[in-house]
């Protein structure tokens, strides 16, 4: 199976208004997910900047290119699993 791309956006804001406690997927990575998932950072998405593309408040992540606002740890780790499961299930 690919691994899924999780991106954090980890520009100020971001970081700012929770960015920092989605950043543990890089460390602790949990145990259904190891080898499933590639975490890296982006230092601004930019989607604070622009509200007219339909994102509204950070912080952002790119889940396999699909951008996710007002993410956090749970809700990134609730579309990951999905993304699994649809995959499994195909």
């Amino acid at each position: 199976m690919e691994k899924i791309k999780i991106e954090i956006c980890v520009g100020t804001t971001c970081f700012v208004m929770g960015a920092s406690s989605i950043q543990a997927l890089e460390f602790e990575i949990p145990e259904d997910l190891i080898g499933k998932i590639e975490v890296t950072e982006s230092r601004c998405m930019e989607f604070c900047k622009d509200h007219k593309d339909g994102h509204h408040k950070g912080p952002f992540v790119k889940i396999n290119g699909e951008v996710m606002a007002d993410a956090t740890y749970d809700k990134v780790l609730d579309k990951v699993r999905a993304i699994i499961k649809k995959k499994e299930e195909n």
